[in-house]
């Protein structure tokens, strides 16, 4: 994305505009600004502004307070699919001067036969907001520091990518050689007060992957070291958290270290639990996902492999990012190390 500006394209069209603010300018085609230095100079487009003045016009530097008949457009980069993203620099602008700026880019992103626009908008410029949305604009989604505001412009089918739908979590399935598992007591939730002992559970963070996910959790919630192993199941639901769909991970670990160190914010309680006394639970015995997740780690820890084998984390590179992920596989059928 780029830093939204606002540009002249020259065309017969026109966009009439009246400033009640001083403006300076070099000559046709030149940059104007609404701010100029003492040595009368003009400094750092404000908003990035470039005009095309439609009359004659001397080449020297001279104020300018009546009204100019100009074509301004927010500028904005093509995207792979048809359509243009904004990207709004952290400036005041008049919510009246955008609106006007907002038809007349759209209007011109018509002609082009543009298919999707995107404005991302700082937080800083919520005022922006109601006229975005009464030029059709609507929620794609939010962060902490801005809005994403989306249009389709064709008559057709809307076929833009709709948010992120799913929640991703994890849950930590350890043993220790005295066939222990680690287990905790939540002080917050749904399990808070009620004598329930789970795995250490937790959200993925941002670009964070599962299996670092839950070494992270682990220890944030038990002070306990471990290394990831394998993910052994995975459960998709819905409507679980905000309407949002949740993909929750079972993970196996290998503990580094024994020594228990509640986290005190979240944690009641944890400790190394016999492995039956853990499934023995009413409450794991009459949640029939509880009773397969347990089956499932029954299997691994009596037979390994040969009697259960997980996916293991094999980093890759993708053709969408520079980035590496990492793909999750059976390595023992596939005889990986």
């Amino acid at each position: 994305m780029i830093i939204a500006r606002l540009r002249l394209v020259s065309r017969p069209s026109i966009l009439c505009v009246t400033s009640s603010t001083n403006l300076s300018f070099y000559s046709k085609k030149r940059s104007f600004s609404s701010r100029y230095s003492s040595q009368g100079r003009t400094n750092s487009l404000r908003f990035g502004i470039f005009a095309n003045i439609r009359s004659a016009m001397s080449s020297a530097m001279s104020p300018v307070s009546s009204e100019k008949q100009v074509e301004r457009i927010l500028e904005a980069k093509n995207d792979d699919h048809g359509g243009v993203i904004v990207e709004m620099i952290n400036e005041p602008i008049d919510p009246a001067v955008f609106a006007s700026l907002l038809r007349a880019s759209l209007t011109h992103w018509r002609k082009e036969g543009k298919r999707g626009v995107w404005i991302k908008m700082p937080i800083d410029l919520v005022n922006l907001v109601e006229p975005a949305v009464k030029e059709g604009f609507y929620f794609h989604h939010a962060e902490p520091r801005y809005l994403m505001l989306v249009h389709w412009l064709p008559s057709s089918a809307n076929t833009l990518p709709a948010n992120a739908t799913h929640r991703v979590g994890i849950g930590a399935f350890l043993l220790n050689e005295k066939n222990e598992v680690l287990v905790v007591q939540e002080k917050s939730g749904r399990f808070r007060g009620t004598g329930v002992w789970k795995f250490p559970t937790g959200v993925v963070d941002e670009g964070e992957d599962i299996c670092d996910a839950a070494v992270r959790e682990v220890k944030e919630e038990t002070g306990i070291d471990s290394k990831f192993l394998e993910i052994l199941a995975f459960r998709q639901s819905h409507k679980s958290f905000f309407e949002k769909s949740d993909l929750f991970f079972v993970c196996m670990m290998q503990p580094l270290s024994f020594d228990i160190h509640p986290q005190e914010a979240e944690i009641e309680a944890a400790q190394w639990m016999p492995y039956e006394e853990y499934t023995a639970q009413p409450f794991v015995q009459e949640h029939e996902l509880l009773r397969y997740i347990a089956a499932i780690c029954r299997q691994k820890k009596e037979k390994g492999d040969e009697g259960y084998s997980g996916f293991s984390p094999v980093s890759t590179m993708t053709g969408f990012s520079d980035n590496k992920g990492c793909l999750y596989l059976n390595r023992y059928d596939l005889n990986l190390s």
